[in-house]
Parts: C-alpha cells; sequence; structure tokens
C-alpha cells in the first residue's frame, strides 16, 4: 500500500513570463523526496470562509533536491490560475505529490523517445528533455503544436537545445499562424508531421503524447495507423487548468 501524500507548505523563489498567458513558477518544498519526469502535483488554495480549491499541474523540471518548478497557463475566469500567475518571491501555497507512475520517463530506459506535445502540454515533456540533457542517454525527437510562434513555452531553451545537441530534433507545428518562410501552412497537426521524424515502428520508439483530449486522441489514432503498437504510446489529458 503507498503511504499517503502529505500536504506540504512550498515557498516561491521565482516567476518569470513564459508566454503572453503563461508563467513558469519556482518553488522549494521541505522534505520533498524527488520525482520523475513526467509526474505532477495538486495545489491547492483555501479561502478564509474555508473554501478550498485544487488544481493538478506538471512539473517542468527533473528533480533538483527540494526545488521543484511547473508553468502555468491563466484562464482568465478561473478560480486558480489568476492567483498562481500573481505570486511573488516568498509568496506560500499548499501542494501535495509527486503523483503518477505511468507518464513517465527514466534515464535507465535505453529506447529512443518521441514526444508529441499540443499547447501547454509541453511541460512535463520538457521535465523529460531537461532529464535526459542531465543523464546522456537515449535520442529525443519532438513534434510541438502551438497555434503561432508566441506561444511557444521555453522557446529559447529549446532552440538553444536542439543548436547544440545531435540528441535532439524539433519541429514546431503551427496551427494559426507561422513565422514568415515557413514551408509548412498553418493547420492542425497532420499525419506527416509525425512521419517526417523518420522513425518507424521499427526502430522501438518510446511515445508520449500529452495535451487536450482530442488532440491526444487524434494524435494516438495517427500513430496507430502508422504500425505503432498501443503499448509503444503513453498519453496525458493535459488541458488549461483554471
Amino acid at each position: 500500500m503507498k503511504p499517503r501524500l502529505e500536504w506540504r507548505v512550498a515557498r516561491v523563489v521565482h516567476s518569470r513570463r513564459e508566454t503572453e498567458s503563461a508563467r513558469t513558477i519556482g518553488l522549494t518544498v521541505p522534505g520533498w523526496r524527488g520525482h520523475l519526469a513526467g509526474q505532477h502535483i495538486d495545489l491547492k488554495l483555501t479561502a478564509e470562509d474555508g473554501y478550498s480549491a485544487q488544481r493538478s499541474y506538471s512539473l517542468s523540471r527533473p528533480a533538483d533536491g527540494e526545488r521543484i518548478e511547473l508553468t502555468v497557463q491563466q484562464i482568465d475566469d478561473g478560480e486558480v490560475s489568476p492567483y498562481l500567475i500573481g505570486l511573488a518571491e516568498g509568496d506560500e501555497i499548499e501542494l501535495r505529490g509527486p503523483i503518477g507512475g505511468w507518464f513517465v520517463w527514466s534515464p535507465a530506459e535505453q529506447a529512443r523517445v518521441l514526444l508529441v506535445a499540443g499547447g501547454s502540454g509541453i511541460v512535463p515533456l520538457m521535465a523529460m528533455l531537461r532529464a535526459r540533457v542531465v543523464a546522456g542517454v537515449s535520442y529525443f525527437r519532438l513534434v510541438y503544436s502551438v497555434r503561432s510562434p508566441a506561444d511557444v513555452y521555453y522557446a529559447q531553451e529549446l532552440g538553444r537545445l536542439e543548436r547544440e545537441c545531435d540528441w535532439l530534433r524539433v519541429a514546431l507545428v503551427y496551427t494559426r499562424s507561422a513565422p514568415p518562410q515557413t514551408a509548412r501552412t498553418p493547420g492542425r497537426l497532420r499525419s506527416a508531421d509525425l512521419v517526417a521524424t523518420r522513425w518507424t515502428p521499427r526502430d522501438g520508439v518510446r511515445i508520449y503524447v500529452c495535451g487536450p483530449t482530442g488532440f491526444v486522441e487524434s494524435v494516438t489514432t495517427k500513430l496507430i495507423e502508422q504500425g505503432h503498437q498501443h503499448s509503444a504510446i503513453r498519453t496525458e489529458r493535459f488541458g488549461p487548468s483554471n
């Protein structure tokens, strides 16, 4: 029987702008025992009248002592995300975790890894990429579907990693508007975008797909049609939390 997760008080150590509507928040969590890339936490807000609201957020970095990091997309009429976006250094918040054991990547896995993200679904996949930097094993491919260049999370870091690392290839798929000179016409992710990674089911690829429900189902269907086995695909439905 797994031990019950305790609520802990975490302190904000930084909050920085990621996109126009998202911020990355760093926290210190006394007693944190670590986590795996791909896991998430529960956050809890409690009002003075006792009303409580909880939301789940994926961790965006691999284990680093008592420090964790997450990226929050603001929902204008939401209960929780506007509050989190407004957190400043020194503020405190309750959380528990880590949570999840299926949608995780471990350096012990030697298979090639294909990551497919839709919007904010990049967050747990970014933790996997960052864990790979430290571990030094496996080749990675990332197919990242976003509305426009302004909506890309971790844009500078992804660009730097692709330039500097021969084990990584990144394909940005724009659904609404693309930068000038982009060959691909904006639109939803297509089967050809996945085939372009040049990895086939025979290559023994481990696949992680994260994003809104419709996106995940569409991508999974395309992968199965291409011959990938269900057992090789791990999915996480990751919609905006309000």
